[in-house]
């Protein structure tokens, strides 16, 4: 379970948020269809709790038989998640384990969030005139994925390079243009001996992100073990198994 997702929902519903946080998660929520999925179904279980528990004197009886359920599935060392309604979250932790087929799509399938770590481009000191790179390593670094895309597109007419481009179909998978991301990183494989695992590794995220699962599978099994991040190549195949 994703305790820090659900935390996240929790402050945007109680209006917890501050206003940069508030819009970066709306953001989020137009341009991600399964983040803006696991909300919708997240306001699901809270309507279902506020019509089982809504009385207080119910909500307290019912939050003593949670405690235990919340200290083995809250992390301990995050204080927000004490002080933000325990009986809440710990009542949204017991209806995912005990009635979650109800209301999430809850399996033994990886999640694409868990894996996407798009990190940070850093081309500044590489390249000082080209304005398009550095435009769109702002936007990009700024989690601004659909400005970032149109300033690579012409930054690459002058500067194709493999980190340009690299960076150019991250930024396509995170707005979900799967065919021109594919496009971009097969030419890489192909291309580039460097960016060839990575593109790999993107592209199986990709997969992942569809939940094409078995497509996902093969990709990662085409990963050489020298690839830097070969840990997590793992992690994920032992989770698609």
């Amino acid at each position: 379970m994703n305790e820090e997702r659900y935390i996240l929902f929790d402050q945007y519903l109680q209006s917890e948020m501050t206003a940069a946080e508030k819009t970066d998660f709306e953001k989020q929520l137009a341009e991600d269809s399964e983040f803006a999925a696991e909300f919708e179904t997240f306001k699901a279980v809270e309507l279902q709790l506020q019509n089982k528990f809504g009385f207080e004197a119910e909500r307290e009886a019912f939050k003593e038989n949670l405690d235990q359920i919340a200290e083995k599935h809250f992390n301990k060392e995050k204080p927000k998640v004490v002080l933000m309604r325990p009986w809440y979250l710990a009542a949204a932790a017991s209806v995912v384990l005990l009635f979650g087929l109800f209301f999430f799509d809850y399996n033994q399938n990886p999640s694409f969030h868990d894996y996407n770590h798009p990190g940070q481009a850093h081309f500044t000191e590489r390249s000082t005139t080209d304005m398009h790179l550095l435009q769109a390593e702002k936007a990009f670094n700024s989690r601004k994925f659909k400005e970032a895309i149109l300033f690579f597109e012409m930054a690459l007419k002058d500067n194709k390079t493999p980190e340009v481009q690299y960076y150019y179909g991250v930024s396509l998978l995170e707005t979900s243009e799967y065919q021109k991301g594919e496009a971009v990183f097969n030419e890489l494989k192909a291309s580039s001996p460097i960016y060839k695992d990575k593109a790999l590794w993107n592209l199986a995220l990709m997969k992942l992100k569809q939940k094409d699962y078995k497509s996902c599978k093969q990709i990662l099994q085409t990963i050489s073990q020298d690839y830097e991040d070969y840990d997590e190549v793992q992690e994920l195949l032992d989770a698609l198994d």
